[in-house]
């Protein structure tokens, strides 16, 4: 039986930024990641996956190129992408990938499992579900900071009062 896994990914430099790709589960991270990289239609570079917890926290990496065992530095070595698949570190919902595309600006993606299931007759995987706004600027990161987010334009009603001397507040 085969699986298909749909991340959701966003990013911290655009808020409108959103991309829902849908993958199969024996994927290698390395595979993930070029497909990630021409969505985006950027320039091959350094990169590295981390796992996630709940907060956001890297924990575990994983880089295009085998690091070795980093000079036995007491660090857990980076596992290269090309021997890893989805699916060996995807197990729930909600599970999370932090897809660093910049390591000198660390810049970064935000990936997170958001369904799992059998793969849909005559689709071809991997491939993109839904795609808001442009991709930061790979190089420049100021050349892609938003217009504002969607929250501050819902909530900019709500501060329609502040300031406003004549309102009263008691009932």
């Amino acid at each position: 039986m085969s699986m298909a896994f749909k991340f959701r990914m966003l990013s911290d430099e655009n808020d409108r930024f959103v991309r829902d790709y849908e993958v199969m589960y024996d994927m290698s991270l390395a595979d993930f990641e070029n497909f990630i990289r021409e969505d985006l239609e950027y320039d091959p570079a350094m990169t590295s996956f981390f796992t996630a917890d709940d907060r956001w926290n890297k924990l575990r990496e994983f880089t295009l190129e085998d690091m070795g065992d980093m000079g036995g530095m007491g660090e857990e070595a980076p596992v290269p992408m090309a021997s890893v698949v989805l699916g060996q570190l995807m197990h729930h919902n909600r599970d999370r990938l932090i897809y660093q595309f910049d390591m000198f600006g660390d810049r970064a993606y935000y990936l997170e499992l958001i369904g799992t299931g059998e793969p849909k007759s005559g689709a071809e995987y991997p491939r993109v579900t839904l795609a808001e706004e442009p991709a930061p600027d790979q190089y420049d990161p100021s050349a892609s900071e938003s217009e504002g987010s969607a929250f501050d334009e819902m909530m900019g009603d709500f501060c329609d009062f502040e300031g406003d001397d004549n309102y009263d507040d008691e009932f």
